[in-house]
């Protein structure tokens, strides 16, 4: 177990001080949980259990769906600087700190006492632990339940575990809701399509984009390509006219006109039906508390498409 220790120059004063007037009636016992805001606290982060000493109050977040998901559970005040695309919620502040080729000293500029990340390529967590920062490493989820558990995770770590626990029931309370409005015999069986790029990349239902389009029973084109790559494959004109799928969803700006205006799509239900929608392309590839957004989105074109 790796331990997250953070000190300033008057905690060993403070600590000594309170030993000397406090009698053992009065300390606190160790390891309390965090629902009660009391600290320590551990939890498990991708690479096994940390231990955090005190509340941090001094919060960087390299990852655009953790900072999200730390405004959502109450630790908005406690957030010092967010990495350069962590545009939402707007009072974030965000700053030219990179997520993807993070700089220690850059980082360590801001004093924090916890830096949350999604990526670890660059071991940049080995290299803030050297520092004696702590750091929770948190990669993209996988699915729906993984979002839910670093809502609770991030609220526990953060001294905000209630709150952290509100928020993962309230967004799954609001995701149901919506896909209980749509789905029905009427919806299960519609083909779609998703457009990640013009370059015709795609999603399988194997990932997180594509458990969402799942809750409706939806079908995915892209599951019938020949290669996969990983959950992302590159599709062709070709094999996207012959599956004629339903829907297509676009997620970049001006992707709809792009699709309509292909001559090679021009027999495409989808296209013929002007069923193209453009999905927001950061709500679309967040984790975060957002994702309630996209489902909503997915839900209005279901219910646009079944009424042609």
């Amino acid at each position: 177990m790796r331990v997250a220790r953070r000190f300033t120059a008057l905690s060993l004063p403070l600590l000594l001080a309170l030993a000397a007037c406090g009698s053992p009636a009065e300390e606190p016992a160790a390891d309390q949980s965090s629902s009660t805001g009391e600290f320590p606290v551990t939890v498990a982060d991708a690479r096994g259990d940390v231990t955090i000493e005190e509340k941090p109050t001094r919060i960087i977040s390299l990852s655009p769906s953790l900072t999200e998901i730390l405004f959502e559970v109450g630790a908005g005040d406690q957030v010092v600087a967010v990495d350069e695309y962590s545009n939402y919620p707007p009072e974030a502040p965000t700053t030219d700190l990179s997520g993807f080729t993070p700089n220690v000293e850059a980082i360590a500029d801001y004093e924090p006492d916890l830096v949350v990340l999604s990526d670890d390529s660059s071991d940049i967590t080995e290299q803030l632990e050297k520092l004696h920062i702590p750091v929770l490493l948190l990669p993209a989820a996988e699915k729906l339940e993984d979002t839910f558990a670093q809502m609770e995770l991030l609220g526990e770590a953060t001294g905000n575990a209630d709150e952290g626990i509100d928020a993962a029931e309230e967004l799954r309370e609001r995701m149901d809701a919506i896909v209980a409005e749509v789905v029905d015999d009427s919806a299960a069986g519609l083909s779609y399509y998703h457009e990640i790029d013009a370059q015709l990349y795609s999603v399988t239902s194997d990932t997180f984009i594509g458990q969402i389009y799942d809750l409706f029973g939806l079908v995915n084109i892209a599951d019938e390509a020949e290669d996969p790559a990983g959950g992302y494959p590159q599709l062709s004109a070709e094999f996207i006219v012959e599956q004629d799928p339903d829907l297509i969803f676009v997620s970049y700006p001006g992707g709809v006109d792009d699709v309509l205006g292909r001559p090679a799509f021009a027999t495409v239900t989808a296209v013929q039906q002007k069923n193209v929608v453009e999905v927001d392309a950061d709500i679309s590839s967040r984790w975060g508390p957002r994702v309630a957004d996209f489902v909503e989105e997915v839900a209005e074109a279901i219910e646009t498409a079944r009424s042609e």
